[in-house]
């Protein structure tokens, strides 16, 4: 994989892990799209619809979609959020959070898996460089916005 690009190796790669999810997912009619939200949200006390975007690097109109997908299966209900009049809690039902929990253990199942093939020092390597990549990304110091 030496000659190929960072961002190739990154791409498929996580299309790889994608493929995974979404075939474990889909066994139980799900995604891996729902898998991910329902892990965003605090099981507790839910989480305010304006935060979970950002928390979850995703678009409004793209998450829009799929909390209305998980509401209409009963994964989520939507409640008033008491600290602002405006917003709106989403907090997971019974039924999200036992697919909240089977989509952990699929995550922890994984971690798992590559936390015994993969020497410590190997992963902490490679998370010093997602986190430059990141950081490089993120701060906008790759590609300059005014070219």
């Amino acid at each position: 994989m030496k000659d190929k690009t960072i961002d190739y190796i990154l791409r498929t790669t996580w299309l790889t892990v994608q493929k995974m999810y979404n075939e474990e997912a889909h066994k139980f009619g799900s995604t891996m799209a729902t898998g991910f939200t329902l892990l965003s949200i605090d099981p507790e006390t839910g989480t305010p619809s304006t935060a979970l975007g950002p928390k979850m690097g995703m678009e409004a109109t793209s998450l829009s979609r799929i909390l209305k997908t998980m509401e209409t299966k009963g994964l989520i209900e939507r409640k008033p959020n008491p600290a602002d009049g405006r917003g709106v809690i989403i907090s997971l039902t019974e039924f999200g959070i036992k697919n909240r929990d089977y989509s952990r253990e699929k995550v922890l199942l994984f971690n798992e898996a590559i936390r015994k093939t993969v020497p410590e020092e190997k992963l902490d390597h490679f998370y010093e460089v997602a986190e430059v990549i990141n950081e490089l990304v993120s701060s906008k110091k790759i590609y300059n916005q005014n070219d």
